[in-house]
């Protein structure tokens, strides 16, 4: 039987080879999105499917679900899907039956294509995929409309274009490029019998990671690296007993939100949080949340994932449910925001116990302080930071200073630069506490540990773990880590950077200044010696001219 590694590599392996070959004429990271839409399609198709089946299996074992005709199906039964699923599919939409339906199309239509040639008509009229798709992923959307899962579902398939020119320029060209997406999904090994690993959940970090490698600067925005989000994520689990919920204020794909949900699992005995809860200001990054959210299996009752600018205007249903017990977090770096420019935004109570408002030019200190602000008496906040804010002057010292005298300031962590995708930046890492049991801050110089994997730096496993380790320790280690007094930081000018606080060690080549004297007098010694040669010879030479 294989093991759960060797049905993930054989997993990244197809899919590799399936978005290698569909790609073509479109671009790998506006492709993404096709892939990952019809992935998802998949998934609820069986997903339901499977439910639907499991609760008929005891008056008929041989019932499925995907044979059953459309109109057996009342209002009533529909109802009762949507409330526990939070969508529905009728049977001739499911994925199976429409792709099988498709590549009937496809070899009729070539058939009749040559037979058009041969006797000049057309016997049949073709169906049209995209028409197909756009209709049903339609139907689920409203399947939801009026429910409690609206929100989750609402414009969750407007990124899978069917008409898009990114697909071919011509109508033929789009359909192939649509079943070939299909066909491609359908290949892949995701059933959920027999396999060890989380098949659809992988896949889709797989296909993430994959496409944010070749997508520039804007990767970093769709996707935070795994073993980034695992470090958080242990980090702000690490000695809660118990956690209500989790929130992420630019919550992107949704990674980190996720591995707080497999830690707290592996590492807490109730395990199942309540709910989980993020905004997200971009709409492609935001249904990409959401859709990882239902494809690594949260019930649609326990996430809300919103859509829009988390400094300017927070989630009202986000309000209502702070505080949270868990935050992570991976914000845009120094983005602008309105800052001062709103004379409204001093008064936020998520702001004004700072005092001062961080600059327009740089938001990072007004999510750090957001965080702050909705993070609970017994939790933990993780937060990647750009370095520049744990050492600017002006209102982010005062920034700096209002946590630190408060004692909010539980760690603060260096990485390594090139972590990320489309940036080498060496970032920070936050963390932030209510419920300190000393006045200290822990400073850990991570900035060595990594790995070289092709062209991006990597925390493996080891790595991870001595950075927790440190951090659940809290005690001096040499060239690592060092708790330091909120005095000695405030001799500082409050500032954070970790370089400030830990020594780095001195790798370079220690020298023995006697023997490097005695060697440079033997060097010195032995060129006179040889200038003495030298003017000999010439002498020598100079006395047999005539």
């Amino acid at each position: 039987m294989a093991t759960s590694e060797q049905e993930r590599t054989e997993l990244h392996a197809k899919i590799w080879k399936i978005a290698d070959d569909l790609r073509g004429a479109v671009d790998g990271w506006d492709f993404k999105s096709y892939v990952i839409v019809a992935m998802f399609y998949r998934f609820l198709s069986e997903n339901l499917t499977e439910y639907i089946n499991e609760l008929q299996e005891e008056d008929d074992p041989n019932f499925d679900y995907a044979d059953l005709p459309d109109d057996e199906i009342t209002d009533e039964v529909r109802d009762d899907i949507i409330s526990s699923k939070g969508f529905f599919i009728q049977p001739s939409d499911l994925f199976a039956n429409v792709l099988a339906r498709a590549n009937e199309n496809a070899a009729h239509t070539t058939k009749e294509a040559n037979l058009f040639t041969a006797s000049g008509a057309a016997s049949r009229e073709p169906e049209f995929l995209n028409v197909r798709l756009s209709r049903i992923f339609k139907r689920i959307e409203d399947s939801a409309s009026g429910t409690a899962s609206e929100s989750d579902f609402k414009g969750l398939f407007s990124d899978f274009d069917v008409n898009s020119p990114k697909l071919g320029g011509t109508l033929p060209t789009r359909e192939k490029r649509l079943l070939d997406v299909l066909n491609g999904v359908a290949a892949m090994n995701l059933s959920h019998s027999g396999n060890r690993i989380d098949a659809f959940g992988d896949a889709y970090e797989y296909l993430m990671a994959m496409y944010a490698s070749n997508a520039g600067k804007s990767g970093g925005e769709f996707f935070t690296p795994q073993e980034v989000s695992e470090l958080l994520a242990k980090i702000a689990v690490s000695g809660q007993k118990e956690i209500n919920k989790a929130y992420d204020p630019a919550c992107g794909s949704g990674s980190l939100l996720l591995k707080v949900k497999s830690e707290a699992e592996r590492k807490i005995k109730s395990g199942v949080l309540k709910g989980f809860y993020g905004q997200e200001i971009n709409l492609t990054t935001y249904n990409l949340c959401r859709i990882n959210m239902i494809l690594h299996g949260v019930p649609f009752n326990r996430f809300d994932i919103r859509n829009g600018d988390t400094l300017v205007n927070p989630a009202e249903e986000h309000w209502r449910e702070e505080p949270f017990d868990v935050i992570v977090s991976n914000p845009p770096y120094s983005i602008k925001w309105v800052g001062d420019d709103n004379p409204l935004m001093i008064n936020d109570p998520r702001f004004a116990p700072a005092g001062v408002l961080a600059p327009k030019s740089k938001a990072d200190l007004a999510f750090v302080l957001h965080s702050l602000a909705w993070l609970s008496e017994r939790g933990a906040a993780a937060i990647v930071c750009f370095p520049g804010i744990m050492y600017r002057g002006g209102a982010e010292q005062k920034i700096r200073k209002y946590m630190v005298l408060n004692n909010y300031v539980d760690c603060v962590i260096q990485l390594p630069g090139n972590l990320f995708f489309g940036t080498s930046i060496a970032t920070c890492v936050m963390v932030l506490r209510k419920n300190k049991k000393d006045d200290t801050v822990l400073f850990i110089d991570a900035s060595r540990e990594f790995v070289k994997v092709t062209n991006n730096n990597k925390l493996t496993d080891a790595n991870i773990a001595k950075i927790v380790d440190a951090y659940v320790a809290r005690k001096p280690i040499e060239y690592f880590a060092r708790p330091v007094p909120y005095d000695e930081i405030a001799e500082n000018d409050f500032n954070l950077s970790v370089s400030t606080y830990v020594e780095q060690e001195d790798t370079r080549e220690k020298i023995d200044i006697v023997q490097l004297n005695a060697e440079i007098k033997r060097i010195v010694a032995r060129e006179q010696e040889l200038r003495d040669a030298i003017d000999k010879i010439v002498a020598e030479i100079e006395g047999d001219r005539p």
